[in-house]
């Protein structure tokens, strides 16, 4: 994956959006950490930002498929 490339979730995709660039955040997952969010415990992962036709979102790369590359 890499900019320019157009994604979607891998599961429930409704739409498309086209990767601009990459970001490293941190992610809580409560299925399988649980619901009390202790930020110390996880590492930064990287997400991409992804421009749909109603605004960005960034969106960890492991929940993404590539649908068309550049």
């Amino acid at each position: 994956m890499k900019a320019g490339d157009i994604v979607r979730l891998k599961i429930g995709a409704t739409r498309s959006g086209v990767v601009t660039d990459f970001v490293d955040r941190k992610c809580w997952r409560t299925s399988e950490m649980g619901h009390a969010i202790s930020w110390n415990k996880v590492e930064p992962e990287p997400h991409a930002v992804i421009l749909f036709d109603d605004g960005v979102m960034r969106i960890p790369v492991i929940d993404l498929e590539v649908v068309d590359e550049v």
